[in-house]
């Protein structure tokens, strides 16, 4: 939690639930970032937090934006982005809103499939395309699934196919996953890509771009590498890989930018056992999955906690949502631990939630208000 977080929730005490976020934390974290790998084109993922105050600093700053849908990359132009500082980045797309980011100004566009690269033919002649191929994702505590990429040998012939139908074979990318603890997912990443550039080259097809996608982790319950770690990494497998011959770099951070800068505030509706000698206590707050913590889905990001008796004697509880469904349920066998003396109307603070919280928040389930946010 940041110093200006903390007086504001001091000061203010605002409802719960409510996202406080500290808009000069991610200028520092974009700061942090660019001094980690300064060769590398920073493209913020505008689906972590697309929150104007985040945006409209991030444009004052330089940086460049990945959007994941038409009405993203309105949201950055409303904030004064450049149309040529914006990458369609989702290979799932309508082509209406192809057409429609392209009218904007948008030259810039990621595909997987033929019928995409068709679809982008069509209704963005000549633009920049990348393909994105399917990497591993072991160490990633949120991995992604094989929805988004495609196997080499395709990626290969989708790039050639690219510029025979009139479009700019810029790029390849891939996404080694959210909060990637292990630097070695993005070498052997880069050395993946680096071969298939050879054989692109080989075919004739001149790529000038490698995108590293996202990933970058911050610290919740355990501590993570540095960036630092991970831009030595990667700029090493990127010189190890490419020679002099290095190809413009691209990131997408989105988490890593945002989330530390953020900390939700939510209020202890509930502490109850399901026995009475049941020595696991169940802590209802007003904020669950559905409020916007869906990343506790299999208890894959695990939150750090905050509360006002912070140093007493503590103990296992199981932590939920206040909705009337089973599902709404955080931490169940992560072995969270909290004051004995927490009880119903206790303001806990849920810490490094700018990121992926806002935008699961869902509308309404069960009468719930959305989440409140608070830029600072």
């Amino acid at each position: 939690m940041t110093p200006k977080v903390a007086r504001y929730l001091a000061d203010h005490q605002p409802a719960t639930p409510c996202l406080v976020l500290d808009v000069d934390r991610v200028a520092h974290n974009f700061a942090r970032l660019r001094q980690a790998m300064p060769l590398a084109r920073i493209y913020y993922a505008v689906k972590a937090n697309p929150a104007a105050p985040i945006l409209d600093r991030l444009v004052g700053l330089g940086s460049y934006f990945d959007a994941a849908s038409f009405q993203e990359v309105e949201m950055c132009l409303a904030s004064g982005a450049a149309p040529d500082s914006i990458s369609y980045g989702n290979t799932i797309k309508r082509e209406r809103d192809i057409a429609a980011a392209y009218a904007a100004g948008v030259r810039m566009f990621a595909f997987d499939s033929e019928m995409e690269l068709e679809k982008l033919a069509r209704s963005a002649p000549g633009s920049r395309v990348y393909c994105r191929i399917l990497v591993g994702n072991d160490g990633a505590e949120w991995p992604l699934s094989r929805k988004f990429g495609c196997e080499v040998e395709m990626a290969r012939a989708l790039m050639i196919r690219a510029g025979q139908l009139g479009l700019d074979a810029f790029g390849l990318s891939f996404h080694v996953g959210s909060q990637q603890t292990k630097t070695a997912a993005y070498e052997a990443a880069i050395a993946k890509v680096a071969m298939l550039f050879t054989d692109l080259a080989d075919a004739g097809v001149k790529v000038r771009m490698v995108n590293l996608g996202g990933g970058y982790p911050v610290r919740y319950k355990a501590e993570v590498p540095e960036i630092d770690d991970f831009g030595s990494a990667i700029m090493g497998a990127m010189a190890e890989h490419f020679g002099n011959a290095i190809p413009e770099i691209v990131i997408e951070p989105g988490r890593f930018l945002v989330a530390d800068a953020g900390v939700v505030s939510s209020e202890v509706v509930l502490v109850s056992r399901k026995a009475e000698n049941d020595p696991v206590r169940w802590v209802y707050l007003d904020i669950g999955r559905f409020g916007g913590l869906a990343e506790t889905e299999g208890e894959s990001i695990k939150y750090a906690f905050r509360t006002p008796h912070d140093g007493g004697s503590d103990g296992p509880v199981t932590i939920a949502g206040p909705t009337c469904d089973s599902t709404d349920t955080l931490y169940e066998k992560s072995n969270y631990r909290l004051p004995m003396a927490l009880t119903a109307g206790d303001r806990v603070e849920l810490l490094a939630t700018g990121a992926y919280v806002t935008t699961y928040a869902s509308q309404k389930f069960n009468g719930f208000e959305p989440l409140a946010e608070h830029y600072i």
